[in-house]
């Protein structure tokens, strides 16, 4: 009779487990009613066609949206990351409106590698090598002399470097973010002041305002739910707007990403430093910036053969880098001409002129346009989120405990960015220009996208096409994901990752 109890109760309690892991993998393969209110069509194989024969034949350039580029101001120019997704569309934008290329200086880490800006005018603009996580290397950037034609004039910045590392949210493994961003941003501000700009707009990220989802739902709310209204998951619809900005400091658990964090830490320095002498301000690209083959967002996964996702169904909204680049020249425009500009020391969220997509929309594009091979492998998210936690316990392993980095494998390829900081920043969200596009006179920046996600994407994959007539399988480029371990592995290979709070 024992036994029998045993096994009943044993029977029972497997049962209970699977109805709550069924339930729970049910919400998350779900998309919540309040976000298909806002984007609730998805694209078409025809309209896709439609736009790419459009495109095809006249391309989204500088030339094709001039008139809606901020007029030309009499100043230097100095970007940081200018070559760059955000930092490159600045520069090409600044000589499009009549900007001189001795007039610009892009100080970068890495070379030029952009295809449109190998040629032309661009090719010409000044490049300085510059690590901005060293104080003593971003002053020199700054203080190398200009053209005596261009030196009387006032100068802006533009600080659009940084590292991103979007799955890492141990404080462990937080030293690289600090490093550049944070630092880094501390010594682009110095030089700034000490170089006479009085201008500077950096570029900070929508994930500043991500919270991490709590997947954590008690089991006797979850099971006593009917089946067909179960409860949500908390954070698994986010808004992503500015209103974190003017509210206290979170705690570093409190976001989603180490990466996040010290975007939220750099945004405050920029904004704290905005006084008359000096005005500043950050723009935050909402989430997934793309227009270049090198972006995550949809040059990541037009680079791959075989494409495995867990969030096919995830709704979010994504930022052109044309549009960001123009909310900065936007944000100039205001700050230079107004010292006591009300819109000065704060945050402005951007995203494409449209409705948020769903990433089966992307995916769909790429199927349907791209000349290179491209398999959709579904993953159920709930394996993969509890395939996460694994995942991170056994990369902190080795920096717990240094003497194992001589006994455990290195994890290889994408599987070592699988931590549960990715599923909370490709949850569902929605994002507004609201803010932004409010006209000047109303404390906004007059903004107004120029090109829409689904045009975006199919120049992307158009240019993408082109580069790729003739080859059989996808070229590799460098993301910012991989600049970002190229530049950890060259830390650690220095011996530095000690001061960069390893």
């Amino acid at each position: 009779m024992a036994a029998l109890v045993i096994g009943l109760g044993a029977a029972s309690l497997l049962l209970l487990t699977y109805t709550y892991l069924s339930r729970l993998s049910s919400i998350l393969k779900s998309t919540p009613e309040a976000v298909l209110k806002v984007s609730p069509k998805r694209w078409t194989k025809e309209e896709l066609r439609q736009a790419y024969q459009r495109l095809e034949k006249n391309l989204i350039t500088t030339k094709s949206y001039a008139d809606r580029i901020p007029p030309k101001l009499d100043r230097r120019y100095i970007i940081t990351g200018g070559s760059g997704l955000v930092g490159g569309y600045i520069v090409l934008q600044l000589l499009e409106r009549g900007q001189s290329p001795e007039s610009i200086r892009i100080v970068e880490f890495r070379p030029l590698n952009r295809a449109d800006m190998l040629s032309g005018p661009a090719s010409t603009v000044d490049f300085v090598k510059a690590d901005i996580s060293s104080a003593e290397s971003t002053n020199n950037a700054f203080e190398k002399s200009w053209p005596s034609s261009v030196a009387h004039l006032p100068l802006t910045v533009f600080h659009t470097a940084a590292v991103i590392v979007p799955s890492d949210r141990s404080k462990l493994v937080y030293g690289l973010c600090e490093s550049v961003n944070v630092r880094g941003t501390r010594n682009v501000l110095d030089a700034a002041r000490k170089a006479g700009a009085d201008v500077l707009i950096s570029t900070s990220s929508g994930g500043v305002s991500i919270r991490p989802i709590e997947l954590w739902i008690s089991p006797v709310e979850l099971l006593l739910s009917p089946k067909n209204k179960l409860p949500e998951i908390k954070n698994y619809l986010q808004v992503m707007d500015e209103k974190d900005f003017f509210e206290p400091p979170r705690k570093h658990e409190e976001h989603f990403a180490n990466y996040a964090v010290s975007k939220a830490r750099a945004e405050r320095i920029v904004c704290g430093a905005n006084s008359p002498e000096l005005r500043t301000g950050s723009i935050r690209p909402a989430n997934g910036v793309y227009g270049q083959p090198g972006d995550n967002t949809l040059g990541g996964s037009l680079a791959m053969s075989d494409c495995p996702t867990w969030c096919a169904h995830i709704i979010q909204p994504f930022v052109h880098g044309i549009n960001v680049a123009i909310a900065h020249l936007d944000y100039e425009a205001v700050l230079a001409a107004n010292p006591k500009a009300p819109q000065a020391g704060r945050p402005f969220m951007i995203t494409d002129p449209n409705p948020p997509i769903s990433y089966i929309d992307m995916y769909l594009a790429i199927e349907t346009l791209a000349t290179t091979p491209f398999k959709l492998i579904r993953l159920p998210p709930l394996p993969m989120w509890f395939l996460s936690y694994i995942v991170e316990w056994y990369s902190l392993l080795p920096v717990k405990y240094p003497f194992l980095r001589r006994i455990l494998p290195e994890l290889k390829g994408d599987i070592k960015h699988m931590k549960p900081g990715l599923f909370s920043v490709t949850t569902h969200m929605v994002a507004t220009n609201e803010n932004a596009s409010r006209s000047v006179d109303e404390g906004g920046l007059g903004f107004r996208g120029v090109v829409t996600t689904l045009e975006g994407m199919v120049q992307e994959i158009v240019e993408w096409n082109v580069e790729h007539k003739g080859e059989k399988k996808a070229k590799k480029f460098q993301t910012s994901i991989s600049f970002a371990e190229e530049i950890a592995k060259a830390a650690e290979a220095a011996g530095v990752m000690e001061k960069m709070g390893k």
